[in-house]
């Protein structure tokens, strides 16, 4: 996993670049704002932005701020200043950490792990299929990058829909599955929310198939 370290002093920059790639992270320096910004939007898949505060051509806060426009990237910033009003002026600003220095690289390791171990879970936790985008940790589902609003069963239809893709599913099956075994309503309920379904997607909604005679299938191409 790839970290941005911006950081002034070259001698730190090194000691935490050596102590996180002994921890097997791939590691890119930066020493001011400026080259920061240069490298963070040049370079792809960084999973985590460690910021000094005070740093030449553009501060910590600056560079934040810059970042914050555009990513969601989870940063740790690091600052000599201390006091209280310098944390809550970081955080405020999007930092996902704060550390004062000097600070033990056995804190900035566990600090980091933690930081990566809750990205590789929600990682996991998000299904692209096609244009669509499910983050199972929120349920928000988004089609070609905008929100749509489902409700509990039509999300939960989606769901078993995508993980079943491209297999045929008989309306028994999805009505077991989805609305369970003990369900006494009507075979058409399935019908009627793959229609709602198929229309709050959007153009995605052509990804549900309707295979005659059987039910239905899942399939993005």
């Amino acid at each position: 996993m790839k970290i941005l370290l911006v950081e002034d002093d070259k001698r730190l920059r090194k000691l935490i670049h050596d102590i996180l790639k002994k921890e097997g992270y791939q590691v890119i320096e930066a020493g001011d704002g400026s080259e920061a910004l240069k490298i963070f939007f040049e370079e792809r898949e960084i999973e985590l932005v460690i910021l000094d505060i005070m740093l030449p051509l553009f501060n910590g806060i600056e560079v934040l701020t810059q970042i914050r426009k555009y990513s969601e990237v989870p940063v740790i910033m690091l600052t000599a200043l201390g006091g209280e009003q310098d944390e809550i002026k970081g955080l405020n600003t999007g930092a996902n950490d704060y550390i004062s220095k000097p600070f033990s690289y056995e804190v900035l390791v566990a600090r980091v792990n933690a930081i990566m171990r809750k990205k590789i879970k929600e990682n996991e936790s998000i299904i692209n299929e096609g244009d669509i985008q499910v983050n199972q940790l929120t349920y928000e589902v988004k089609v070609a990058e905008e929100t749509v609003d489902l409700n509990r069963k039509e999300y939960q239809l989606l769901i078993y829909l995508i993980m079943n893709k491209k297999s045929v599913l008989l309306r028994d099956q999805i009505l077991d599955q989805v609305w369970g075994f003990d369900y006494e309503g009507d075979m058409r309920t399935i019908d009627t929310h793959i229609k709602t379904l198929r229309t709050k997607l959007k153009s995605c909604g052509q990804y549900i198939h309707t295979i005659r005679g059987a039910g239905y299938m899942f399939d993005p191409r």
